[in-house]
């Protein structure tokens, strides 16, 4: 499989948990810390595998990059987290950012 399609799975996975992590409630709801801890054993996994072909620096860059765009744009939808200027621009430039790795 292509490693960066196995990168950007890894990266949806890590925006799954981190949202798991907020719905869990401090690992005291059973169902969601389960959840959580699956999908982010999932998305090590699938980090790993793409880290085969990647450099490590790179891949690394680009999951956690995705995890915090993902999670960013979610939580505004999911928990009502307010949208500034300055969260905009940080977005843009976290997604410049993968893009400029991508490319590099």
């Amino acid at each position: 499989m292509n490693p960066w399609l196995v990168l950007t799975l890894a990266g949806v996975c890590e925006v799954v948990w981190a949202l798991g992590l907020k719905y869990s409630d401090n690992f005291s709801r059973l169902w969601p810390s389960i959840g959580t801890i699956v999908i982010a054993f999932l998305s090590f996994v699938l980090l790993a595998n793409a880290m085969k072909s990647l450099p490590v620096g790179t891949a690394y860059a680009v999951w956690t990059g995705i995890g915090a765009l993902g999670t960013a744009i979610a939580a505004v939808y999911l928990f009502s987290e307010p949208v500034s200027a300055m969260r905009v621009t940080g977005i843009l430039l976290i997604v410049i950012g993968i893009a400029a790795l991508k490319m590099a």
